[in-house]
C-alpha cells in the first residue's frame, strides 16, 4: 500500500524543499504551499492523511488555518512547525486541536519518526504491512495489538513499550537517539522521563530474553541501537 499523502505549508523556501525531499524519499507524497491562502486552497482540492503548518506564514497564518480546515474537517490531524518556544503558542496550537508539535530547528529524522508514529496511531490499518509486524528471532510484535508472539505464547505489551520497540525496529541496526525517543514518546527530553525510558528498555530486554541473535545495546551518551542480524 502506499505511503501518506501529507499537506506541507512552509514560507521558507530552503526548509520547504529540503522538508519535502526527505519526505518524499521515505515514500510519502508531499503537496508543498508556500503560505497560509495557498494551503487552504490547496486542503480543499485534494485529499490529505496529515497536515503540517508552520505557524508564522504570509497571508494567513497556521493557526487561522488551522482553525478554518477544523471548523469543517474536525478530524483532520495536523501538526506545528515553529521557531517559537512560548508556552503560550505551544497551548494555543493545542488548544486548536494540534496531535503535534515540534519546535525548529528540528533534526529531520525526528520529524519522519513523529510523523510516522502518529499515522500508525490515527490510522494504523491504512499503513504499510511492514510496519505493523516485525520480526525479532522467533518473535513476532504486533505494533497494532501491542503484543510479542513467540512458540504460540503471547504477551501484552504496555503502550509505552510497545512505541518504543516500535522506534527501536523501524531504526534497527542504527543508533535511535535518546532525546528523539524522548520528544517522542514522551513529548519531553528532561532528565527524569530519561531515567523512566531506561527503565522501559531494561524490560523490553527481559521481554526478548532467549533470543540471542537479537540486541538492545546502549550507545554511550547517544541513544540505542536494536540489533537484529541481516538475512
Amino acid at each position: 500500500m502506499k505511503k501518506a499523502h501529507l499537506l506541507l505549508v512552509e514560507d521558507d523556501e530552503n526548509l520547504g524543499f529540503v522538508t519535502k525531499d526527505n519526505l518524499e524519499e521515505k515514500g510519502y507524497t508531499v503537496e508543498w504551499a508556500k503560505d497560509g491562502q495557498e494551503g487552504y486552497e490547496r486542503f480543499y482540492a485534494d485529499k490529505y492523511d496529515l497536515c503540517i503548518f508552520d505557524v508564522m506564514l504570509p497571508k494567513k497564518d497556521g493557526f487561522t488555518l488551522a482553525r478554518e480546515i477544523k471548523d469543517t474537517n474536525p478530524e483532520m490531524p495536523f501538526f506545528f512547525l515553529t521557531a517559537k518556544t512560548l508556552q503560550d503558542d505551544k497551548i494555543e496550537g493545542l488548544t486548536i486541536g494540534a496531535d503535534d508539535y515540534i519546535t525548529k530547528p528540528f533534526d529531520m529524522e525526528e520529524l519522519v519518526l513523529r510523523i510516522d508514529n502518529m499515522l500508525t496511531r490515527l490510522h494504523g490499518s491504512d499503513q504499510d504491512t511492514d510496519k505493523k509486524i516485525f520480526h525479532l528471532g522467533s518473535v513476532e510484535f504486533d505494533t497494532q495489538n501491542h503484543t510479542l508472539t513467540r512458540d504460540g505464547e503471547t504477551e501484552t505489551l504496555t503502550k509505552k513499550e510497545s512505541e518504543l520497540l516500535r522506534l527501536l525496529c523501524i531504526n534497527q541496526n542504527r543508533v535511535l537517539e535518546r532525546n528523539t525517543a524522548l520528544r517522542i514518546i514522551w513529548g519531553d527530553d528532561d532528565y527524569f522521563l530519561g531515567r523512566s525510558m531506561d527503565v522501559f528498555i531494561t524490560k523490553l530486554r527481559k521481554r526478548l530474553k532467549g533470543e540471542d541473535s537479537i540486541n538492545i545495546e546502549n550507545v554511550h551518551g547517544i541513544g540505542f541501537k536494536l540489533v537484529v542480524p541481516q538475512n
